[in-house]
């Protein structure tokens, strides 16, 4: 009766897993599609360029950024690859919390944005690439 009930509880967890994998997977994607878009709609890839150069990185490099955020965006959602995926989504904020919010404090409502939300990101993204794409996921499909 023990092996039954313990078989049952693993079947139920692994599933539970998958399915938690997949709902951070699209989350995380959703919010690098999302952020991607407001540098590219609304302050135009340009003005993200100037942006950048206005913070002493060269103007070229936000769009590698808008890149990342929009392939690794639409990886995650995918699951196409996640691990990796997740990965190198990690500089991006990394480059946020350095070079935006970082003398802004730590709480994101802190003025013009603390480091807490890119921080919270940044972990997120990282128990995605040790949980893998779970269920629905091109990566699952794939085998």
């Amino acid at each position: 009766m023990a092996t039954a009930t313990t078989t049952l509880t693993t079947t139920s967890t692994s599933s539970t897993t998958d399915l938690a994998a997949a709902l951070l997977r699209v989350s995380l994607g959703g919010l690098f599609l999302a952020h991607a878009g407001l540098k590219i709609f609304v302050f135009t890839p340009a003005g993200t360029a100037a942006f950048f150069a206005s913070l002493g990185l060269p103007g070229a490099l936000a769009y590698l950024t808008m890149a990342v955020e929009v392939l690794g965006g639409i990886a995650l959602i995918l699951g196409y690859r996640t691990r990796i995926a997740a990965l190198v989504t990690i500089p991006v904020l990394l480059g946020a919390i350095a070079f935006v919010h970082i003398h802004n404090g730590f709480f994101f409502n802190d003025k013009n944005g603390g480091w807490e939300y890119p921080a919270f990101w940044i972990i997120a993204l990282i128990v995605q690439a040790m949980l893998g794409g779970g269920a629905y996921s091109v990566d699952e499909k794939r085998g």
